[in-house]
């Protein structure tokens, strides 16, 4: 089980990594992650998104096993908070994170996906 630490980043439980990893494979794909578990974003969100990664200028890529080494979650009192450290075509490691919220459901782990950002 996930650690419900208020006081404490962590890193992201392996619960959580492969949807959040499948999650940053969709938007790398240039596709709004949406499945049974993961509401889809408003397509207002999703402009920001894609915005955002465009005015970074680089070319998001499939997500690395590394990028677990450095992304973080938090317990919020009632969820997750998840910043995933995104990589690039030329960085390797970006700036950029993916920010999703994880609330815990009567039959698994709900993922809403917040932002894609500098932080």
């Amino acid at each position: 089980m996930a650690r419900k630490d208020p006081d404490t980043e962590t890193p992201v439980d392996e619960a959580f990594r492969p949807t959040l990893a499948w999650m940053a494979n969709e938007i790398a794909a240039g596709r709004a992650p949406h499945a049974a578990n993961v509401p889809a974003c408003s397509a207002d969100i999703w402009d920001v998104i894609t915005g955002i990664i465009a005015d970074y200028g680089e070319t998001l890529v499939t997500l690395p096993e590394a990028s677990w080494e450095t992304s973080v979650s938090q317990w919020h009192g009632e969820r997750w908070k998840v910043l995933v450290d995104l990589y690039t075509a030329v960085e390797g490691r970006s700036d950029l994170v993916m920010d999703v919220d994880i609330a815990e459901t009567e039959t698994g782990f709900e993922y809403s996906l917040h932002l894609v950002y500098v932080p």
